[in-house]
């Protein structure tokens, strides 16, 4: 039973701070009012233009239009999420998030 518990230990410690309610403080979920990015789990604070307000969104998907970095407290459109990366492939184009 003792090995059993140390077992479980070792597995969920190192992800103790990769839960959205263990992330320092508690975090807000997509959909969320918000007015900081660190408010939210997704750590993307969103503004929304036909609401007037601000909520925490999911960061952007591949393919997605993304900012390279989040500045500021809001944004009007997300990061890419982890492993992809925001960059513009031509000119005239808005970036997007990709594999690069």
């Amino acid at each position: 039973m003792l090995s059993a518990l140390a077992l479980l230990a070792g597995v969920l410690l190192p992800c103790w701070g990769t839960f959205p309610q263990f992330k320092g403080q508690l975090t807000k979920m997509n959909g969320a009012l918000c007015s900081h990015h660190s408010e939210c789990y997704s750590d993307c604070c969103l503004l929304d233009f036909n609401r007037g307000d601000t909520f925490c969104a999911p960061k952007a998907r591949r393919a997605m239009e993304c900012l390279p970095q989040t500045k500021g407290a809001t944004n009007i459109l997300c990061p890419c999420q982890l492993g992809l990366h925001c960059i513009s492939k031509s000119m005239g184009c808005p970036p997007q998030c990709h594999l690069f």
